[in-house]
């Protein structure tokens, strides 16, 4: 709920100020933070379905034959990434060779980890597959 009103500071205050000017009735306030909760649990259930999806997902993969870099960058594209992954993207997050990246890309394509998205040539793009199906 913390998290949730700091994200919300400003209106928390304003509602807040509200509350205090307005005599006894403090009905606005209580809607306020019940719906404030409201999103608060939203987020929880999110943050809570994701890391399930992520779990799941590892359960798919087998560890073993996963290399150290293969595991950083697919840990990001759960978690932060923004746009589409390319063999460049993806040395740069790996730190490594381009040539290194594709072959990790290629790995991850025959594993059934990645799919590759329509379009190709110099756009060549991948995602991971959905491991909810």
């Amino acid at each position: 709920m913390s998290a949730q009103i700091e994200a919300e500071r400003s209106e928390y205050y304003r509602q807040l100020e509200s509350a205090q000017g307005s005599g006894l009735d403090i009905t606005p306030w209580l809607t306020w933070y019940l719906e404030c909760l409201r999103r608060a649990l939203g987020r929880a259930e999110d943050g809570l379905q994701a890391s399930l999806k992520k779990a799941r997902m590892w359960e798919t993969i087998d560890p073993q034959l996963v290399n150290e870099r293969q595991r950083k960058v697919i840990n990001r594209i759960f978690e932060r990434f923004e746009g589409k992954l390319t063999s460049s993207k993806y040395a740069k997050l790996a730190k490594c060779s381009q040539d290194t990246a594709l072959r990790d890309i290629k790995e991850l394509l025959a594993r059934g980890v990645l799919r590759q998205e329509i379009g190709g040539g110099r756009s060549t793009s991948y995602a991971l597959i959905d491991f909810d199906s």
